[in-house]
């Protein structure tokens, strides 16, 4: 397994994870959080919030921790193993508590009721390239209607390396199998080179599908992708799923009408490895994998503007990269950030929405791969709370949740875990 963990790691950076462990070790210190002061939103037409979208931001009753719980109090117990890379969790909202996992190579399998079913409940290993450590099947959106409709979209990497984003359906006949002939392809995206591919998927309160984009790759975004409004690379992409085959765009995307690529809904990123919205709230979170020094997590608020600019390549984190000058006023800080002496590769986590453990409502859990860290960050009153809570060995690959809002994570190695009481 160290093999398998330093592939996966060797094109994000130069680190070499070690075995997973059982039991993380609850570490004292508390890093550096991010409080960025504030600036002007970017000169773009403002998205016009849903009736959903409204009654969540003004919702008084949300609940949520006070400030970051005791870690010691809980633990990671492992629910599930023998998965060959796992790369994303999601549950479908159906009902049915079931919990789906990618694997890297092109396999969505199942875990009900505490079992890894033998039987994948797709498999595309025919349609995926997943030759290079960060391609290969990366990402899964249950559509919000689901338990109606039936469709599920998936992101991966085809055989040429490029980006493919595609709706499937479950079978008629079995609701752990899906019709892999029902494949319809939303988007095909050319990818320059092996790394940096993104992959993240994830449905809106305002009912559409966000896609992570990562710049393409290579070192530093040779190509300018991350600042450039003519490629959908380095992008946060906003489809509408519901309005047209195989999708329509969105009338507030920021760039339909005034130039730009129309699926843009936010830029400037490296590559966001993971991309949550707060169940409750609304609210989204970014993880974006930082190049030499940083890694971050960025934030856009329930109703914020739509054409953010999170500020790669012009900088990495909070810290000036280009050397060139621009309007920092227009760019939009993480939230929180750590350097590359307390891990390699941020995995973007989760907001923790369940019952089981009420101290930890609101807390969004986020990792590092090469370390095996998990961070817990606090949206308060003040701004953010940010600590480390937890050291393990875990390859920590995804973060998500089952329907009803508990914690899981994903260990490269092949093990999936859930944050439980002792």
């Amino acid at each position: 397994m160290f093999a398998v963990l330093l592939v996966f790691a060797t094109l994000l950076t130069a680190c070499t994870p070690a075995a997973p462990q059982q039991e993380p070790v609850i570490p004292a210190p508390t890093l550096r959080t991010i409080v960025p002061a504030a600036t002007e939103a970017p000169a773009l037409e403002e998205s016009t919030p849903t009736a959903e979208e409204t009654t969540l931001a003004a919702a008084t009753a949300v609940p949520v921790a006070q400030s970051l719980p005791d870690p010691a109090s809980v633990t990671w117990r492992e629910i599930a193993s023998g998965l060959e890379k796992p790369t994303d969790i999601n549950a479908p909202g159906d009902g049915s508590g079931r919990v789906f996992v990618l694997e890297q190579p092109g396999r969505v399998r199942i875990i009900q009721n505490g079992q890894l079913l033998p039987a994948p409940y797709l498999d595309i290993v025919n349609l995926v390239g997943s030759d290079a450590s960060e391609r290969g099947l990366l990402g899964i959106a249950f559509h919000p209607n689901y338990a109606e409709t039936g469709f599920f979209f998936v992101n991966y990497t085809d055989k040429d390396g490029n980006t493919r984003i595609a709706r499937f359906s479950v079978s008629a006949a079995d609701p752990n199998l899906a019709d892999p002939a029902s494949r319809l392809e939303l988007i095909r995206i050319n990818q320059p080179y092996g790394n940096h591919n993104g992959g993240s998927l994830a449905f809106g309160p305002d009912g559409y599908l966000y896609a992570g984009m990562g710049d393409g790759g290579s070192a530093g975004d040779p190509q300018g992708a991350g600042q450039s409004l003519n490629t959908l690379l380095g992008k946060i992409l906003r489809f509408d799923v519901d309005g047209g085959q195989p999708y329509a765009i969105p009338a507030d995307n920021p760039f339909a009408a005034s130039g730009g690529e129309a699926e843009i809904w936010a830029y400037g990123l490296r590559n966001p490895w993971k991309i949550a919205f707060d169940r409750f709230t609304g609210d989204l979170y970014i993880a974006d994998v930082g190049q030499n020094q940083w890694e971050e997590v960025n934030f856009a608020a329930a109703g914020s503007p739509a054409g953010l600019n999170f500020g790669w390549n012009l900088m990495e984190a909070s810290y000036d990269y280009s050397g060139t000058l621009y309007d920092a006023a227009t760019l939009v800080l993480p939230v929180a950030e750590y350097s590359h002496g307390d891990g390699c590769s941020v995995t973007g986590g989760q907001i923790y929405r369940g019952g089981a453990l009420p101290a930890w409502q609101g807390v969004y859990l986020y990792g590092d791969f090469c370390s095996g860290n998990i961070w817990g960050l606090l949206k308060t009153s003040d701004g953010f709370s940010n600590s480390l809570l937890f050291k393990t060995n875990f390859g920590i690959s995804a973060f998500g949740l089952d329907e009803a809002g508990e914690l899981y994570l994903a260990d490269y190695g092949g093990a999936i875990y859930r944050l439980e009481s002792k």
